[in-house]
This record gives C-alpha cells, structure tokens and sequence, in this order.
C-alpha cells in the first residue's frame, strides 16, 4: 500500500511541474506581449530593416576586401611576369653568346713579338 503511494505521488510531482511549466511560459508570452514597446508589425519591419542594414554593410566590406586581394594578386603577377622576362632574356643572352664563341672579352690571335733566334 506503501508503494501505490510513493509511486502517486512521485507522478505527481512531475505532472505539478509541467503545469507550472507551462503557466509561466503562458504567463511569460502574455506579459511580453503587453509590455511590448512596439506592434508586432513594426517589429517585424525594424528588424527586417536591420537585417538588411547590415548585410549591405557586410557586402560591402566584403566587395572591398575583395578589390584590394585582387589589385594585390595583379601586382604580383606583374611582378612576377617582370621577374621571368629579366631572367629569361639573360639566360637567352648567355646561350647566345655560348653558342657563338663569344664571352664578351676579346681575345688576341697570332704569335707574340719574338723571332726565331
């Protein structure tokens, strides 16, 4: 008999703390609602304006920080492009100059000075 006991009343503590639960979120939406500085409408409209505030902010940074990473890859690929013609147009002037005999120092043919003794 003991036990039909316990177990009531072990149920009806869960079942007293859902009702209460419940009231205060039913109480909670009720008092929001009437101390709301503002209609649901306008609400609704404000933060929709905010939203939108600071997306047009958020794409705007973002087409900015785009434009400057984009100038930047442009200068180094310039710089780059630069880099390649320098080295490639002294690398063709050392094989030229290879191929055709020529150091760039002039070199003396023939016999030095002296006669047969």
């Amino acid at each position: 008999m003991a036990y039909e006991y316990d177990r009531f009343e072990r149920e009806d503590r869960g079942g007293s703390f859902l009702m209460g639960l419940l009231a205060g979120t039913v109480l909670g939406a009720g008092l929001g609602m009437l101390f709301a500085p503002k209609s649901g409408s306008q609400l609704r409209s404000q933060i929709g304006n905010t939203i939108s505030d600071q997306t047009t902010r958020l794409k705007d940074a973002a087409d900015s920080t785009y434009q400057q990473a984009s100038d930047k890859v442009s200068q180094m690929v310039d710089r780059g492009r630069d880099a390649y013609d320098r080295a490639r147009s002294s690398v063709g002037s050392l094989a030229s100059s290879a191929t055709t005999g020529t150091s760039g120092t002039t070199g003396t043919s023939g016999t030095t000075g002296t006669h047969g003794a």
